[in-house]
C-alpha cells in the first residue's frame, strides 16, 4: 500500500430533487413505447432470446426475428424488475445502495485515445492505462464506482475481460464492465465469483454489473443480449443503455428518440424478467445529436435537453436510472467549453435523482482521456455536490451564543468559535490553490500536479494473491478460446 489513504466515497445527497416532467407526460411516453413494442416490434438476433419470448406469449416472426410484445406481457414482466438493490464492492464500505436516494458518480467511458501523461502526445489506450485510471478512480472520493474509462486496446477481442481484471487489481470499488458475448460473460461471472468469494455471495452483493448496449433503432444483437442473459442468471445486475441519435438512428425529435430508447430498454428488461424474474436491471438513455452541416457526432449543442427525462422514464418504468450527464465535445483539457458543458450537466444531474451518473474524464465526445481533465471534472463534481448539500442547523451552527458574545459592531475573527470552524467552513477548489508569488495558480497546473501525485504515489488495496492468480488464469483461458474466433 502507498502512504496515501483512500478517502470515503462522497455521493450527491441533495436536500431535494427536481421533478421536471409530469405524470401525464411520462404516461404519454409510456403509452407510445407500449404501442411501438406491440405494433412495430423489436428485433432480437439471438435464437435463445426468441425461444424465451415465444414461450411466454410474444409474437415472434422467425424470418425477420422481430418480436412484438403485447402490453399486458410487458406490464407483467416489468412488475418483477426490482426498483432498489445494492451494488457490492471489494470493500463493503464502498457498496452502493440504489435505494438510498443518493446519486453515485463515475467517469465517462470508454475512450480509445489518451494524452500520455509523460510526453503530452496522444496515442491509443492500453491495458496499462486502464490500470492507471483505475487507481485514480479508487483515489477520488467523488467517483463511487468503476467504468472502463479507457479501453485495453492492446488486448484484442478479449479486451473487455482484461479491462475488468485491471479494474479489480486497482480499485476496491464496484465494477461495471462492458462485457459482450455469452462466453465472455460466463468468464466474467467466474472472475466476479472469485472476487466475491462464491456464487451465493456474488448474488447477495454483486461486485460486478455490466453495461449492455442496444442497437438503435430497435435491435438487440446476439452478443449483447446473450451476455445479458448470462449475467441475469448469475444475479449480476445489467444496465441496458440506448444511444439514439436524433435524425439518424432515431426520429429527429427528443420525444421520438426517447420512445425508441425506452422500447429498446424495456424489451431487453422484459426478456430478462421472463427468463429470471427479479433480475436486477437498470436503464440508461444517452441521447446524442449530429452536426447537420457535417454529419459529425456531437453531444453538447446549445439545446441538449433530455438527461432528466431519461431518469424520469427509468423510474416511471420501475427501475434505477443510470443517466450519463456529462462529458464534453471539447478537444483539450482546461478549456472554457469543457468547463461549461460539464458544469451545466453536473449541476442538473445533482438534482435529477438518477442513481448512477457516469460523468467526467473524457474529451472529444467520449474518445480522449486526460488525467488533468479528470481532476478538473472531479472539482466541478464537488462544486455540484456541495451546491445541493443540506445546511446544518444545530446549536453550534446557529451560533446564537457567539452572536451574543460579539454583539452589534463587533468582529468574529478572533472568537474561539471562528478559530474552530473557519477552516472547515471554506473548502477550496482547484481555482483557489495559492501561488507563492501571490494570487492563485493556474487550475490546469494544479490539476496536473494532483494527477502526478496520485499516479506516482497512490495504490489501491491489493487483492489476495490467490484471487489475482485466478483472474489471470481466467483471462488466459479467454485468450486461448476466443482470440482466434
Amino acid at each position: 500500500m502507498s502512504g496515501l489513504t483512500r478517502p470515503d466515497i462522497e455521493p450527491i445527497e441533495p436536500t431535494a430533487r427536481v421533478e421536471m416532467f409530469s405524470e401525464r407526460q411520462l404516461t404519454r411516453l409510456r403509452d407510445a413505447t407500449l404501442a411501438v413494442l406491440e405494433e412495430t416490434g423489436v428485433r432480437f438476433d439471438s435464437p435463445q432470446a426468441l425461444d424465451i419470448l415465444h414461450g411466454h406469449g410474444a409474437r415472434v416472426d422467425a424470418d425477420t426475428r422481430i418480436v412484438r410484445l403485447p402490453a399486458d406481457l410487458v406490464e407483467r414482466a416489468m412488475s418483477h424488475a426490482p426498483r432498489q438493490f445494492v451494488l457490492g464492492a471489494r470493500d463493503p464500505s464502498c457498496d452502493l445502495d440504489l435505494g438510498s436516494g443518493r446519486t453515485f458518480a463515475t467517469t465517462d467511458g470508454c475512450g480509445t485515445r489518451i494524452i500520455d501523461f509523460e510526453t503530452g502526445e496522444q496515442r491509443p489506450t492500453t491495458k496499462a492505462d486502464v490500470a492507471d485510471v483505475s487507481r485514480l478512480i479508487d483515489a477520488l472520493p467523488g467517483l463511487a464506482f468503476w467504468w472502463p474509462t479507457v479501453g485495453a486496446g492492446d488486448c484484442g477481442t478479449t479486451a473487455q475481460l482484461h479491462e475488468i481484471e485491471a479494474g479489480w487489481n486497482n480499485t476496491v470499488k464496484h465494477l461495471q464492465g462492458m462485457v459482450q458475448g455469452g462466453r465472455q460473460a460466463e468468464l466474467a461471472v467466474e472472475m466476479a465469483t472469485a472476487v466475491a468469494g462464491g456464487r451465493q455471495e456474488l448474488r447477495r452483493r454483486p461486485v460486478l454489473s455490466d453495461l449492455i448496449g442496444t442497437v438503435s433503432p430497435l435491435v438487440h444483437d446476439e452478443d449483447a443480449i446473450e451476455a445479458a442473459l448470462v449475467f441475469a442468471a448469475a444475479g449480476v445486475p445489467v444496465c441496458f443503455v440506448s444511444m439514439p441519435t436524433l435524425g439518424t438512428t432515431a426520429p429527429a425529435t427528443r420525444a421520438g428518440a426517447h420512445v425508441i430508447g425506452c422500447a429498446e430498454l424495456v424489451s431487453g428488461t422484459v426478456l430478462l424478467q421472463l427468463a429470471h424474474p427479479g433480475a436486477p436491471t437498470m436503464h440508461a438513455i444517452m441521447l446524442s445529436q449530429i452536426d447537420p452541416r457535417s454529419g459529425a457526432f456531437m453531444s453538447f449543442p446549445l439545446d441538449a435537453r433530455g438527461h432528466a427525462l431519461a431518469t424520469a422514464l427509468a423510474h416511471h418504468w420501475g427501475v434505477p436510472s443510470e443517466t450519463a450527464t456529462c462529458g464534453t465535445d471539447a478537444l483539450l483539457p482546461g478549456t472554457w467549453q469543457g468547463g461549461v458543458e460539464e458544469a451545466q450537466d453536473l449541476m442538473l444531474g445533482a438534482l435529477e435523482g438518477n442513481e448512477l451518473m457516469p460523468s467526467i474524464g473524457l474529451l472529444a465526445t467520449y474518445q480522449l482521456f486526460s488525467a488533468e481533465h479528470l481532476i478538473l471534472g472531479h472539482d466541478i463534481y464537488q462544486r455540484a455536490r456541495h451546491a445541493v448539500l443540506d445546511v446544518a442547523l444545530g446549536d453550534d451552527q446557529l451560533a446564537l451564543d457567539v452572536i451574543a458574545d460579539v454583539g452589534p459592531g463587533g468582529h468574529f475573527l478572533g472568537h474561539r468559535h471562528s478559530r474552530s470552524n473557519l477552516r472547515a467552513a471554506t473548502k477550496f477548489a482547484v481555482t483557489h490553490a495559492p501561488d507563492p508569488a501571490g494570487g492563485y495558480l493556474e487550475p490546469l497546473l494544479v490539476a496536473r500536479a494532483e494527477a502526478a501525485r496520485l499516479l506516482g504515489d497512490y495504490e489501491a488495496e491489493p487483492l489476495p494473491p490467490e484471487v489475482v492468480a485466478e483472474l489471470a488464469r481466467i483471462v488466459a483461458v479467454a485468450d486461448r478460446e476466443l482470440s482466434a474466433t
